[in-house]
C-alpha cells in the first residue's frame, strides 16, 4: 500500500468501476464501496478524476479542468500574462520550457496556450493521476485549439530535481519553479486546493536544491514564483521580478535569448 494509504481511498462507481479499479492499483490505494474513513476520497465521474474531502461541510472536488472554469477563461478571454512576460523569449521561436512544480498545471496551460513547448514534472504520484486525467480529456476536446493547447504539453511524474540532473546543463530555454503557497485566507478555491496539496504532497523541503539545480540547466533563465510580498527563495536575488497584485515572478537571467 502507498504511503498515503491513510489519508486517502478511492471509491468505487458503478458506471466507472473498471477505471478506479485501475486508479487504485496504479496509485497503490485501497478501492473502496462506501463512505471512507480517510480525510480524503478519490473519486472518478462523468467529469474524470478528483480528489473530494470528506466529513461535514467539506468543500468541493479539486480535479484538473483545462476544457472549463479558470482555464477556459484564461484560453478565451486573456490571462496569466505575468507568466508569459517572465519566461518571455522569442515570439517566433518559442523557447521550450520546463515546469519544475507542475501542481494542477494551470501556468503551464497558459503557456502552453501562448505556443511554449511545456514540459510539466510533478513529483507526486497523485497529482500527476488528476494532471494526466486533465490531459488526456483536453486531448479529445471538440475543439482543435485546445487540442493543440495540450499537444504543446508533457507530463513525467518525477522529482525534478533528479530529472534536471538526467538532462544535464543547459538543456532547456528556462525553468519555472511555483514552491508552495501558504494558505491564503482570502479565496476559498485556493484554501481548498492548498489543503490538499499541504496533507497529502506535504512541505516543499527541497527548495533551495531545486533553484540551484534549475540555475544549471536552463540556458536562458530561471522563473520563479512567489507571493508578492514573500523573500526570495533559497535567499537568492533576482536579476529583475514582474509583479502583480498578489504574486510576483523573480527572474534568474542566464543568457540573453538568441544567443
Amino acid at each position: 500500500m502507498s504511503s498515503l494509504a491513510h489519508l486517502i481511498a478511492v471509491q468505487n462507481h458503478a458506471v466507472y468501476s473498471s477505471d478506479c479499479q485501475q486508479l487504485a492499483q496504479q496509485l497503490q490505494l485501497q478501492l473502496v464501496e462506501t463512505e471512507p474513513s480517510t480525510p480524503f476520497v478519490l473519486i472518478v465521474d462523468e467529469r474524470g478524476v478528483a480528489i473530494q474531502q470528506t466529513g461535514p461541510k467539506a468543500p468541493g472536488p479539486v480535479r484538473v479542468d483545462f476544457l472549463a472554469g479558470a482555464s477556459e477563461h484564461r484560453r478565451k478571454q486573456g490571462g496569466g500574462e505575468l507568466i508569459v512576460k517572465a519566461v518571455a523569449g522569442d515570439k517566433q521561436n518559442k523557447p521550450t520550457v520546463l515546469d519544475a512544480t507542475a501542481g494542477l498545471g494551470r501556468d503551464s496551460f497558459v503557456l502552453a496556450s501562448c505556443g511554449y513547448p511545456v514540459t510539466l514534472c510533478e513529483r507526486s504520484p497523485l497529482i500527476a493521476a488528476l494532471l494526466a486525467d486533465g490531459l488526456q480529456r483536453a486531448a479529445k476536446a471538440d475543439e482543435v485549439e485546445l487540442r493543440n493547447i495540450v499537444n504543446n504539453m508533457r507530463l513525467i511524474n518525477t522529482n525534478a530535481v533528479e530529472y534536471m540532473q538526467l538532462l544535464g546543463s543547459q538543456s532547456v530555454d528556462a525553468v519555472v519553479i511555483d514552491p508552495m503557497f501558504p494558505p491564503s485566507k482570502k479565496s476559498a478555491l485556493v484554501k481548498k486546493e492548498m489543503q490538499v496539496f499541504h496533507q497529502l504532497v506535504g512541505a516543499d523541503n527541497d527548495s533551495e536544491a531545486l533553484i540551484e539545480q534549475a540555475l544549471l540547466t536552463a540556458r536562458h533563465r530561471v522563473v520563479v514564483k512567489r507571493p508578492k510580498k514573500a523573500e526570495h527563495l533559497a535567499a537568492r536575488k533576482p536579476n529583475f521580478s514582474v509583479e502583480g497584485k498578489a504574486i510576483r515572478f523573480d527572474i534568474y537571467s542566464l543568457k540573453a535569448y538568441g544567443k
